[in-house]
């Protein structure tokens, strides 16, 4: 069978694709937005990549056409698929008819973590010998690429509340009908699609009323939206995490690179890794949560972890030029934004650290978080911020209300500029995007070797 898959570039439908790939079919897709990651692991798929929406990639007609959530009515080629009436699905309905049909779903959820998540939870499992399937919104550097079928009946999957498709307003993991679920955490985001925190717990509940009485729900004590979501009616069991909990974590390390684990009050080990973050540490006590479930051991699971590499563009280290250290990661909401700079801080004490954000999320474009932004950025030394012509709201008033020193860049340029003039050896640079961001990352490590 042809597929084609509008919106490939995008973590999830690119994913899909290398599912697709691997079933036997031929893939073919089309992106406005042709950027690594992602385009890199499909190009290594051998999976043909069009750049722009135009009707002339769906001739000859594929037999399915699988439509991604950003393409909306008016674009060339959805026009094209209606006016000729070719078969097209969203891309969960496609996982959920052609993938996760009778398999063991593990399906993490939540507003942040999720990535990182379904990775180390994917790689608890594989460590164990479970030879799972997954499919994950990124590229974890454990496997190399972000989706595969696996060897047996389980499939973790990064469960996503965004909306399915044009045609389909309903949150994508309403589709996977998981038996064990992660529940991360639960704020306000997606402001393009949901009014407000409520309409986001009415489709995490439409989540839960799917998950069997025998089954497992694992959420942090912390949360009080998901606690008020649950209260709406729950039919499974909950295991819980954090402080309260019955999976604690005591920080052997301030910045949470080695902490022991208990369950139930009883010592189960101690994770000794690279990486560092309260919420990291929050991820993997849900993580060996869920993996106990499909009965994996705590001390397995532990072990795991200590090999547990993370996901691409997460604090992930891409240059060192002259001393000074380049990040790229992909937090794109305040709080994201706040527990990674917190994490870095922990881990470089006094060292210098320059955030520099682009603010590209739908809900960030909207203006829906800026008045957490500032507070944000609090763990940093100083701040630049990207100003993308399509920004409709007053990025300087968000930087003038910021704790420490922050400026607004319209260029690229600009940002190269800055960083040079403020950076010496020993400086922690963190680009901050849910994008490509024009290449920065290359263009600053190149900039600053001149």
């Amino acid at each position: 069978m042809h597929i084609h898959i509008l919106g490939i570039c995008g973590t999830f439908m690119g994913s899909l694709a290398v599912l697709a790939k691997e079933l036997g079919h031929r893939v073919t897709g089309s992106d406005a937005n042709v950027y690594p990651p992602m385009s890199t692991q499909l190009e290594a798929q051998g999976i043909e990549l069009m750049q722009g929406y135009a009707p002339g990639h769906l001739q000859p007609a594929p037999d399915l056409v699988v439509i991604g959530n950003a393409l909306s009515r008016g674009n060339p080629a959805v026009e094209y698929v209606l006016n000729q009436g070719l078969p097209y699905v969203s891309g969960p309905q496609w996982l959920a008819d052609h993938v996760l049909q009778g398999r063991w779903v593990l399906a993490v959820a939540g507003t942040h973590g999720k990535t990182t998540t379904t990775s180390m939870l994917a790689w608890v499992l594989e460590q164990a010998g479970m030879s799972p399937g997954f499919l994950i919104g990124g590229v974890p550097q454990n496997f190399g690429v972000s989706a595969r079928l696996g060897g047996s009946d389980f499939f973790v999957v990064e469960a996503d509340e965004y909306d399915s498709a044009f045609f389909d307003k309903r949150s994508k993991f309403v589709h996977y009908r998981p038996r064990t679920a992660i529940l991360n955490n639960l704020e306000f985001d997606h402001a393009d699609i949901f009014p407000d925190l409520a309409a986001i717990e009415r489709q995490f509940h439409h989540l839960v009323r799917t998950i069997p009485s025998q089954g497992l729900i694992v959420y942090p004590t912390t949360e009080e939206a998901i606690e008020r979501m649950l209260a709406m009616g729950r039919w499974t069991p909950v295991q819980t995490t954090g402080e309260g909990g019955q999976w604690q974590a005591r920080l052997l390390v301030e910045d949470g690179s080695r902490f022991e684990v208990r369950f139930e009050g009883a010592p189960q080990g101690v994770v000794d890794w690279e990486l560092s973050g309260r919420h990291n540490v929050a991820n993997a006590l849900a993580a060996l949560a869920a993996a106990r479930h499909v009965g994996v051991a705590a001390e397995q699971g532990i072990a795991a972890l200590g090999g547990f590499r993370n996901v691409k563009r997460r604090m992930e280290k891409v240059a060192e030029v002259r001393g000074v250290t380049l990040y790229d990661d992909f937090a794109h909401h305040p709080t994201a934004i706040a527990t990674t700079l917190d994490g870095l801080r922990k881990r470089v004490g006094e060292a210098p650290i320059i955030a520099v954000i682009e603010p590209r999320s739908n809900s960030m474009k909207l203006g829906a978080h800026r008045d957490g932004l500032p507070g944000a950025v609090a763990q940093a030394d100083q701040v630049v911020w990207y100003a993308p012509p399509n920004l409709g709201w007053d990025l300087a008033a968000t930087a003038a209300a910021c704790p420490v020193p922050a400026v607004v860049c319209e260029s690229l340029e600009a940002i190269i500029a800055r960083v040079v003039s403020q950076a010496a050896p020993g400086t922690q640079v963190v680009i901050m995007s849910n994008g490509g961001f024009g290449g920065l990352h290359g263009k600053l490590a190149r900039a600053l070797e001149d």
